[in-house]
């Protein structure tokens, strides 16, 4: 799908701007280009597993270009988005290859979630199919959007196998053959978006309005892979779109993410619609290595011992939440993992000092990252004396093809990890994105709201938002869309929804009575669960501050004892 058409932005220019830029390496290609090439190479070694499952590269790509075929049958094509609606799986990966060899796009849905978020999500993307029975409530009937459930893998008998993995091919009838994926390798190319001088690191940038609409994008891997749904400001969720570059930028050369590469297993236990299922799924598998699917629906210490014990496990992705329960109630769970990499909320310098201490060996990364610079902007390998100082533990370095920018101390992003914007949200999108002028270069960049500072050793670090976004449990989430939710059930008259040690509190007024227990009701039906507030108060009137409006610091205060 082409970027979209950018509003001009109301950012007047500033100067003398640092910016730091990561390692250009090759240049970032297609997601399925990237996994055939390795199909192509070894086509025997192992690529998924899931409990007894075992899928190798040449059956994924096999199967994928069987699916592949299925929906170009049902009309999916370049430039398409796909909402796909399947467990977690092998054949849901490679479903999704499927959409991609296309020329489509994905969006990875949670079926947990209510039926009108479903819905809403479903015509935002205009979908000429949509994948899976789980989504026929929220596609089929007065939607008009055909469902295909797409047949499971199976393995033939074991006498019919001739190599040491259980050989798995797609269980669909009257399939039509794909054209056979290309495999290429991506060759170095000089990248203007990340120019920077042989000697130097830091270069200075001033802010212009961006274009009524990009420049012309010849680059195949512009092209849409994936959208990803968050919390919006609006109240209702924005699809960020997410080219393939975005992802492949992480692990196409030297200094791909964690290492990753042939002989490396790493978990995926992300929630499907995540933007870190690009990293446990297609970082294995666009550098070679395996790809190990958890059986549970949540990372249990249990699941990740069974993880590294029967699948092999060396590389976890962990939000900082997860990681500080592990460490406060499992701390040897960790233990054969050589690569933890960690992030989505400030970490805990208390834990990260106890891991170190207990896994020395094991390398311990901290990610810093918006959706809309796909999984990672920065990483930082952690040591102990990182735990000392006084500012916090760095986030660190921009990964490959990525800038970081300050702008009056909010941190911007730059590179082949943006977005093209927001799907069919032209002034938000402008609000996000704008243009850059780096030593007199034009340069895209996405202003994400965060404060931070690069300290004496170039190394970035993050010091609070600009508004009232917030991590909940490593969701990104926007308490105005919890509190739009909510004024829409009947009686009630105002609300505010304030976050409060790593929780949501709703406080509200009524018209007329409505117990809290009602608006959990409806709030529950019409938001996914990190959205829903932990507590839910009625009383007699919202607090003010003096300009009117709801004060929300002192809900805070009163929240705690």
């Amino acid at each position: 799908m082409s970027e979209p058409a950018i509003p001009p932005s109301s950012v007047g220019p500033i100067a003398d701007v640092p910016a730091v830029y990561g390692p250009d390496g090759p240049a970032p290609g297609l997601i399925h280009e990237a996994v055939a090439a390795h199909a192509t190479r070894a086509p025997d070694a192992l690529a998924l597993v899931q409990g007894g499952v075992r899928l190798t590269y040449g059956e994924l790509d096999r199967a994928a270009e069987e699916y592949a075929g299925e929906l170009r049958r049902r009309g999916v094509g370049p430039g398409a988005l796909v909402p796909v609606g399947l467990e977690r799986s092998p054949r849901l990966v490679a479903v999704l290859l499927g959409v991609l060899k296309c020329g489509a796009g994905y969006a990875a849905l949670d079926s947990s979630w209510p039926a009108e978020r479903l819905r809403t999500v479903v015509a935002a993307l205009a979908p000429p199919v949509s994948v899976g029975t789980a989504l026929g409530a929220a596609c089929g009937g007065d939607a008009g959007v055909p469902v295909w459930e797409p047949g499971p893998l199976r393995a033939p008998a074991q006498d019919d196998v001739h190599d040491p993995y259980a050989r798995v091919e797609p269980d669909v009838e009257s399939v039509e053959s794909a054209e056979s994926a290309e495999s290429a390798e991506s060759a170095e190319s000089e990248n203007d978006l990340h120019a920077r001088e042989d000697t130097e690191n830091v270069s200075h940038a001033r802010v212009a309005p961006a274009p009524t609409s990009p420049p012309a994008e010849c680059d195949p891997a512009a092209a849409t892979a994936a959208v990803f749904f968050t919390s919006g400001t609006s109240g209702a969720p924005k699809g960020v779109l997410s080219p393939h570059r975005a992802t492949t930028r992480l692990f196409a050369g030297p200094d791909r993410i964690a290492g990753l590469g042939p002989g490396r297993v790493m978990a995926q236990a992300a929630p499907v619609a995540w933007d870190a299922f690009t990293l446990e799924v297609w970082g294995p598998l666009t550098s070679g290595a395996t790809c190990a699917m958890s059986e549970a629906g949540s990372l249990l210490p249990d699941d990740l011992r069974e993880l590294v014990a029967g699948a092999g496990v060396d590389t976890l992705w962990i939000t900082s939440s997860l990681f500080n329960l592990f460490m406060d109630e499992a701390p040897e769970a960790f233990t054969g993992l050589t690569h933890v990499l960690t992030g989505g909320e400030v970490l805990s310098p208390a834990h990260v000092r106890a891991f170190l201490h207990l896994h020395p060996a094991t390398v311990l990364v901290n990610g810093y990252g918006p959706v809309e610079s796909c999984v990672f902007a920065t990483t930082h390998r952690i040591t102990a004396a990182d735990c000392e100082r006084p500012d916090g533990i760095p986030v660190g370095t921009p990964v490959p093809h990525t800038g970081v920018h300050l702008v009056d101390g909010e941190i911007w992003v730059s590179g082949d990890g943006l977005a093209a914007g927001y799907l069919g949200l032209p002034e938000a999108t402008a609000q996000r994105f704008a243009t850059l002028l780096v030593d007199g270069r034009p340069t895209r960049a996405y202003r994400t709201g965060d404060q931070g500072f690069l300290d004496a050793d170039g190394l970035l670090r993050f010091t609070g938002r600009t508004d009232r976004q917030v991590k909940i449990a490593g969701h990104r989430v926007e308490p105005a869309e919890t509190e739009a939710a909510a004024r829409q059930v009947p009686g009630l008259r105002d609300c505010a929804v304030v976050p409060v040690d790593g929780r949501l509190e709703l406080y509200y007024t009524t018209r007329q009575p409505v117990p809290a227990a009602t608006v959990r009701r409806a709030l529950r039906a019409a938001l996914p669960r990190h959205l829903v507030p932990h507590t839910v108060r009625e009383l007699p009137a919202l607090p003010v501050t003096a300009n009117g409006k709801a004060d929300r610091d002192a809900l805070t205060r009163r929240s705690r004892p």
